[in-house]
């Protein structure tokens, strides 16, 4: 059911610069930002946990040893 909302006319100028075709409508807009940041976030998530994991076994380098290594 269509449902119709109020945007400034910033977000209306945003979401025009953001249209990948001249036809592409802004529920379009919506859904790709919607679907992109849902991805992101499972991928962010997913990174995060690995970094954890590697964090825990001891697979890192401190900054002080980044220093050292670059003659800093």
């Amino acid at each position: 059911m269509p449902t119709t909302i109020q945007i400034s006319d910033n977000t209306k100028s945003v979401l025009d610069r953001m249209k990948m075709m001249e036809r592409e409508t802004y529920n379009d807009i919506i859904e790709r930002m919607i679907e992109d940041d849902l991805e992101l976030n499972e991928k962010t998530k997913t990174e995060i946990e690995e970094a954890r994991k590697r964090i825990r076994a001891g697979k890192f380098v401190t900054h002080e040893e980044v220093k050292k290594m670059a003659g800093v």
